[in-house]
């Protein structure tokens, strides 16, 4: 695990939606408080240091409980997201298919991003390859993106997989303490 290569790298929360967390339609993501904690201190610690904030919102088809307008498709409000950090829709797994994420990063002005949310194995994997893929240096935040249990594997052990592929892929991994320089649980 490494720190931030860029000092004012924007931070990117992925899919980090009320579906994941509610339980109402699904099952809460793994761990979803503890990645709810984990997802705020990296928020806080951005604004603290005069980071940008996006959030990308997963816009599913009707009926979808991700759909526009449904109760789950929401930023969750656990987050706090405050007025003038945007939201990015997509429909597909990797947040760089909406030319406008990729518009304002470049505003940014950084080589970089850091990268959390949901969910590791689809949309989190094709983000970090989108960024990846667009030339950007990619920090990828291992204890703040999650999944679901799978039939064949644990959201854990898909968790771990995929933050070795990022690393293989040349994403920077960074625990929430180490980037935040806060206590962790």
């Amino acid at each position: 695990m490494s720190h931030l290569r860029a000092e004012k790298a924007p931070i990117i929360v992925v899919d980090l939606q009320t579906n994941m967390f509610d339980g109402l339609v699904e099952p809460p993501l793994h761990e979803a408080d503890l990645l709810t904690d984990r997802a705020r201190k990296v928020i806080d610690w951005a604004r603290r240091g005069g980071r940008r904030i996006a959030f990308v919102r997963h816009d599913g088809p009707e009926g979808d409980p991700l759909a526009p307008g449904e109760p789950g498709w929401p930023v969750w409000p656990a987050l706090g997201q405050r007025d003038g950090e945007p939201t990015f829709s997509k429909t597909v797994r990797d947040s760089f298919s909406n030319p406008e994420l990729g518009k304002w990063i470049e505003s940014q002005g950084a080589p970089e991003v850091v990268i959390l949310g949901a969910q590791t194995d689809f949309c989190i994997a094709g983000t970090v390859l989108g960024a990846i893929a667009s030339g950007l240096k990619v920090t990828v935040v291992s204890d703040a993106h999650s999944t679901l249990d799978q039939p064949q594997e644990s959201a854990a052990s898909i968790i771990r997989r995929y933050n070795v592929q990022f690393a293989e892929a040349g994403a920077n991994l960074v625990t929430t303490a180490a980037l935040t320089g806060s206590q962790d649980t």
